[in-house]
């Protein structure tokens, strides 16, 4: 069993250069695109719109996610369910 350490290369924790160059690329490319894009979102339908906008936003505000408890107390016998 022949083991070599590695050589070369990024370190851990070093941001890929090109996924760094397309992502600046793309943000420029979103932010010319903005009067386009909004003039784009008003001929839609109501209904399309929103559609859209949910979309969108899955890539720019952080999903929830849902949390449960299920608080009993001994003395009153109360149970509290958060859903």
């Amino acid at each position: 069993m022949n083991l070599k350490n590695k050589t070369g290369g990024r370190i851990k924790g070093t941001p890929n250069k090109i996924t760094k160059d397309i992502r600046e690329a793309y943000q420029l490319l979103i932010e010319k695109s903005l009067e386009t894009l909004e003039s784009d979102l008003m001929e839609l339908t109501p209904k399309e719109r929103i559609e859209v906008l949910i979309k969108l936003s899955e890539y720019v505000i952080p999903k929830l996610t849902k949390i449960e408890a299920n608080l009993e107390t001994r003395t009153t016998g109360i149970n509290i369910i958060i859903d």
